[in-house]
């Protein structure tokens, strides 16, 4: 069975970067890009990235999925 990853759909995120502090393993950090929408979004690591869902319960916005 493969291991859970955290995917985000960087297109729905408005840059509240809830996520960077809740991620146990640091796999989530702030980018210099913008979005579509004009907000800054951040970027999963999927070699660090647990799976545990960290990202997922936190973000108002609901930008991540863990498959």
């Amino acid at each position: 069975m493969a291991k859970l990853k955290a995917y985000a759909n960087t297109t729905l995120c408005k840059g509240c970067r809830l996520c960077v502090g809740a991620c146990p393993v640091k796999a989530i950090t702030p980018v210099m890009e913008i979005n579509a929408k004009g907000y800054p979004i951040i970027e999963v690591d999927e070699e660090k990235c647990i799976g545990c869902g960290s990202c997922y319960r936190i973000c108002p916005d609901y930008i991540f999925e863990v498959r």
